[in-house]
Order: C-alpha cells, then structure tokens, then sequence
C-alpha cells in the first residue's frame, strides 16, 4: 500500500505542476512543444507505476460496495468523454474556439469541462462500488486529479486569456448550472447522435471485456 501511495503522489504532483511557477520556467528553458513531451511522458510513467502498485496492494474492505451503481453512472461518464472531444475550447491547443461568435455549443453549453466531469465520474464510481481501501487511494487520486485540474485551469485561463470571461459567461463548471441561471440553453442537435452511441458503444465493451481486460467483473 505504501508504493501505491507514493506512485499516487507522484502522479498528483506532475499534473499539479502546469500551475505552479515550474511550468513557464520549463518552457522558457526548453520550449513549449518538448515541455509537453517531457510533461506527457512523465505522467504516463507515474501512471503506470500507479497501475502496477494497484494491481499489488492488498485488498482491505471500508464499506459494502455499491456493485450495481456502474451501471447507472458509467454510461454519462462515457457519453460526456466522447462528446467531450468535439469542439472543446478547453483541450489543449483548442484556445482559438474561445474566439468564435459561439464558443460554448454542443456539450458544452451543459458543463464547460465534459471529458473531465466523466472522469470524475468514472473514477467516484469505482470507490463507490469496489470500497476498498487501494481503489480509494488509486481512484480517489484520479478524481482529484480531475476535480482540481478544472478549477486550475479555469483559474489559469481567465489570467491569461482576454477571450475566457466572454466564454466563462455563457457556461458553468457543474453540469446544468449555467443553463439553470438562463446563461446557456440545451441544443439537442448541435450534440447529435453519433458521439453519444460511440461513448454507450465504448462503454458496452468495457463492460463486457471487463472481467478480461482487468481481471474483475465490473460489478
């Protein structure tokens, strides 16, 4: 459990780094394109060496798991990362989608962050559902990893950005907030069809692969 903690801290602190005073001085000093490489690299590495310790933690039960509570939440988590990847201001290299007459369309208009809000979700419904305690540390991190990432993000875009306040504006970190205040509205079509029956196609894989893929039934 020991090595999973550490691999877990590793891992925080490299994503952590990109808003910390570290990340331009890397980039003045090597240049941007080989900080993402070195940034991608070595969270790729971090990760796998939480894998690895996660796969040889003991098992220690905290609570009865909520078996069934992946099959309830696992779809939304799935259908928000695959539209998630369509016309989002907020993926790297995407800033100049904040410049447009419309920046917030499609999934967007419900939470300006989709494919972290399905990770979040992904990662709060393992701990749910397995309830112990390695899942707690290795998924917990995830979700941390996630949660914070959005706030810090959004805190480093409004500094940097003059374009972020006109698209923080029109949409909301939580899901339906900003359509709730009357800032945005649903478009249904503007999501279409075709990526949320890829996100619900991915996760019938996953689910039925599960127990084959990471050796433990998914619920």
């Amino acid at each position: 459990m020991t090595n999973l903690v550490l691999a877990t801290t590793a891992f925080l602190a490299t994503h952590f780094v990109t808003s910390t005073a570290l990340r331009p001085a890397l980039v003045k000093a090597i240049g941007e394109w080989p900080y993402r490489g070195a940034y991608s690299t070595v969270a790729f590495v971090t990760l796998g060496w939480m894998i690895w310790a996660y796969i040889r933690a003991p098992y220690e039960v905290l609570w009865p798991g909520l078996r069934l509570l992946p099959l309830f939440v696992m779809p939304l988590a799935f259908v928000l990362i695959a539209c998630g990847y369509y016309r989002n201001p907020t993926m790297v290299g995407a800033d100049k989608l904040l410049k447009s007459d419309d920046p917030a369309r499609g999934i967007i208009r419900i939470t300006r962050h989709p494919i972290m809000w399905g990770v979040m979700l992904w990662a709060a419904v393992h701990v749910l559902a397995r309830g112990d305690l390695k899942s707690l540390v290795f998924f917990g991190g995830l979700f941390l990893v996630a949660a914070a990432g959005t706030l810090l993000m959004d805190a480093r875009k409004s500094k940097t950005n003059p374009d972020w306040a006109r698209f923080a504006s029109v949409t909301s970190h939580v899901p339906f907030v900003a359509i709730a205040q009357r800032r945005n509205r649903i478009v249904w079509w503007e999501i279409g069809w075709l990526r949320p029956i890829i996100g619900l196609a991915a996760f019938a894989v996953f689910f039925l692969l599960h127990a084959w893929i990471f050796g433990a039934r998914p619920y």
